[in-house]
């Protein structure tokens, strides 16, 4: 698994976006008090049902893996030169 160079705000962006995603699809309701490691599960495990991203085998779904599976995910959903890519 090679690490994004701004791994971290990808991660924050897809996770925001995975929300705004999974909202507007009806398939929950987050509150704030979830946390994010749950939101970012949840997120994930939808986008996998959704065949948006490919499922990892379970002994490799980690917290950390999550994380780099959706900034990932959010990274090939921006536009070239955009500045988290650089």
């Amino acid at each position: 698994m090679k690490k994004l160079k701004h791994e971290a705000e990808l991660f924050k962006a897809a996770l925001l976006a995975g929300i705004e995603y999974a909202e507007g699809r009806k398939a929950v309701e987050f509150e704030l008090t979830d946390s994010a490691k749950d939101k970012a599960l949840y997120i994930y495990r939808l986008l996998v049902h959704d065949r948006l991203i490919s499922p990892m085998p379970e002994e490799q779904l980690g917290e950390k893996t999550v994380r780099h599976r959706l900034a990932t995910w959010y990274a090939h959903s921006l536009p070239e030169g955009h500045p988290l890519l650089e």
